[in-house]
């Protein structure tokens, strides 16, 4: 099984750069109070991206992750916001899937996979998106800048998942369309939450 197209298959049902919410953001039609909204929201689930790391033991990684938590911190202070917890019913069910998924080797490497595969372009579209409509500071940014180019990390995931054997192809490509339904989710949460 040709696992990376199978995941990748996966990861297309629920591809995050055709939800209206980030096609609304590139198109500079969100409203500012509706990006602080997922600052504050979705950052809580950006704080757990280093726990998964942690489960697979890349504390390199799973460090590097750390210090992103504080530039998205950042980005949420650009906004006169904070990240606080998940209020919108969807985020905190994502924050529960990733403390599920996250809590074992196997489960870990797809989930990760699921957010790490798509974050590059997510990035790059946010980040134009910011700069081309959105009068910010520039504190905003640099959380988008880093992951833009961020190819490597799910890169290292394929290289871990090619490594497992064959038997837990299924459990990781499962983890995938999990998370990728729970990132697909929480997005249509804060959308209907604030834009309906």
């Amino acid at each position: 099984m040709d696992f990376k197209q199978t995941l990748d298959n996966k990861i297309s049902d629920y591809n995050l750069l055709d939800h209206p919410f980030y096609q609304a953001w590139s198109a500079g039609e969100l409203p500012v109070e509706v990006l602080r909204t997922y600052a504050c929201e979705y950052g809580a689930f950006i704080a757990t991206i280093p726990n998964g790391w942690e489960t697979i033991n890349d504390t390199e990684i799973a460090a590097e992750e750390t210090e992103h938590i504080g530039m998205w911190a950042d980005f949420a202070s650009g906004l006169d916001t904070v990240v606080s917890e998940a209020e919108i019913p969807q985020v905190k069910t994502l924050l529960q899937t990733a403390d599920e998924l996250f809590s074992e080797p196997v489960t870990a490497l797809g989930a990760l996979y699921a957010f790490e595969a798509q974050q590059p372009a997510t990035a790059q579209s946010k980040l134009a998106g910011l700069q081309a409509f959105y009068q910010l500071p520039k504190t905003v940014e640099p959380y988008f800048e880093t992951h833009s180019h961020n190819d490597h990390e799910a890169e290292k995931l394929l290289e871990r998942i090619g490594a497992l054997p064959a038997e837990s192809h299924a459990v990781v490509v499962q983890a995938c369309e999990q998370m990728s339904a729970a990132l697909w989710n929480a997005l249509t949460g804060i959308h209907d939450a604030e834009c309906a």
